[in-house]
């Protein structure tokens, strides 16, 4: 048996080869039909790239069904597909090339000038840009090559992508998902969710990490869906298309702009059967306003790169604001001594990337992986997420750990040491700020720091407010006390 992804998607193709499969406002739209034509033919050119079962293939490119059909041919030739977001600068994409040491790099036209040295110093054989419209040099030179249809034989535990998440010490850990740990894990949200005939989903979210590239598009793709693929959120345009759509899913920060939208309301979503929410913490108050206005409770899951998604409020039954639900059928959840949560199933990695001794760390003596979240579980095994153990950050939806950022900045000028928090904002859910001592604060200033970091760091973990301060607050064994930072700067955004 083939345990390949796209062998289980291809099976849920619909008859209908001229059903719509991703439809854009702006861009060419994608045929349930063209799929297997166009992953074929982008499968062919790839191999003839030398781009092999087990190959690494590299991509940091904007939103597009070029995009998507990139993705389902790497799956077909057995390369591990290494999605990056698109916010990441070259100086952190070295890091991520150096690691992986990919066969192809695939980039944005505008962005090559920055990748292309980074990549060679990485010792990657072949550099080529795909922009939104389609247009660049993997264009070109894939639009004359020669379909192949063989779907490379796979095994359950072969490696599929690898998505990076950063870690506390500042590197960034590439988390290895097999073809077991995607398919597991769409089958269980396809079917708990109620996926049904004529379903519609909503898609703005970017496809470089799970929720928009595993979670969403891998359910509408079981279920033979239509997707209206945006290549953002915009308010405006999400109000008109949700007439069209019976499934929406999004980062909270999607759910408060549209509460902070004229003309949405309870009309607008009649046709929309599920909102789901993650990425990041829902506040209850967002939700209440939600089911307010439209009547809908949204479903709130949770979910990790290293596992995809862990668990789920109900579809039928109560979805318990400021909870997570419970854990997916094939999963099973437990809390440590401390209260962190811990997992096992078909959906958990399979370890970081060439780093056996954090695999290790991050792994229970009886395999059980520790995620690393501090959670309550009821007796009737509804689980709340109550804190981090590490010192996250979500903003927006995306993962931020401080020790990067502040490794940046204790490398500027003036700067003696510094410690970056999150703090509440009403619109990302959670935003940078970072307190820093300096040896001189008459010369040192929070616009100077921050132009410091530019082009260092993705824009979204770069500090929203810097407070330069003489000392950092410790307890008695000398641990700084981010705790209190947080308190000291909790009403900055409210």
């Amino acid at each position: 048996m083939n345990e390949n992804l796209y062998e289980l998607i291809r099976s849920r193709f619909p008859e209908d080869g001229s059903k719509p499969f991703l439809q854009v406002t702006i861009g060419e739209n994608l045929l349930y039909g063209e799929l297997e034509n166009e992953t074929s033919r982008i499968a062919g050119f790839l191999r003839s790239l030398n781009v092999r079962k087990g190959e690494r293939v590299a991509v940091q490119i904007d939103k597009s069904t070029n995009a998507v059909v990139l993705y389902l041919a790497c799956l077909r030739v057995g390369a591990i597909y290494l999605p990056l977001n698109t916010a990441y600068t070259a100086n952190e994409v070295s890091y991520f090339l150096e690691n992986t040491e990919p066969q192809l790099v695939v980039c944005r036209p505008e962005t090559v000038v920055q990748i292309e040295p980074v990549a060679k110093k990485a010792g990657v054989a072949h550099i080529l840009t795909m922009s939104a419209e389609g247009h660049g040099s993997f264009t070109d030179q894939a639009s004359g090559a020669q379909a192949d249809s063989y779907v490379e034989q796979m095994q359950a535990d072969d490696l599929a992508a690898i998505l990076y998440t950063s870690g506390t010490t500042g590197r960034s850990k590439g988390a290895m998902l097999t073809h077991k740990n995607l398919s597991s894990n769409a089958l269980s949200l396809h079917r708990i969710w109620g996926w049904q005939e004529g379903d519609v989903l909503l898609h703005a979210l970017p496809i470089f990490h799970v929720h928009g590239l595993f979670v969403a598009l891998h359910c509408a793709l079981l279920n033979g869906s239509m997707v209206l693929f945006q290549r953002g959120f915009k308010p405006e345009m999400i109000l008109k298309l949700l007439p069209q759509a019976t499934v929406m899913m999004g980062v909270p920060t999607f759910y408060t702009r549209l509460l902070d939208t004229a003309g949405f309301s309870r009309e607008v979503c009649s046709n929309i059967r599920l909102f789901i929410s993650g990425s990041a913490p829902l506040l209850v108050d967002t939700f209440n306003s939600f089911e307010t206005r439209t009547g809908h409770r949204i479903l709130e899951r949770y979910g990790m790169s290293e596992a995809g998604m862990i668990t789920s409020n109900p579809l039928d039954g109560d979805r318990a604001p400021g909870t997570v639900g419970y854990p997916l059928p094939d999963v099973q959840v437990r809390t440590s001594e401390q209260g962190v949560l811990e997992i096992t199933g078909p959906n958990v990695f399979k370890g970081y990337w060439r780093m056996p001794e954090k695999t290790a760390e991050e792994f229970s003596p009886d395999g059980w992986f520790i995620t690393g979240d501090l959670c309550e579980i009821t007796d009737e095994g509804r689980v709340s997420i109550v804190g981090r153990s590490k010192d996250l950050i979500i903003s927006g939806g995306y993962n931020i750990y401080p020790r990067e950022i502040e490794n940046e900045i204790d490398l500027l000028d003036g700067v003696v040491e510094s410690a970056v928090i999150g703090v509440y904002h009403p619109d990302f859910g959670e935003t940078v700020v970072a307190v820093v001592v300096t040896t001189d604060i008459a010369s040192t200033s929070e616009a100077k720091v921050i132009a410091g970091l530019d082009g260092k760091l993705a824009r979204f973990k770069l500090p929203r407010r810097v407070f330069l301060v003489d000392e950092l607050p410790r307890n008695a064994m000398g641990k700084v006390g981010k705790a209190i930072l947080r308190e000291q700067h909790d009403g900055l955004f409210r």
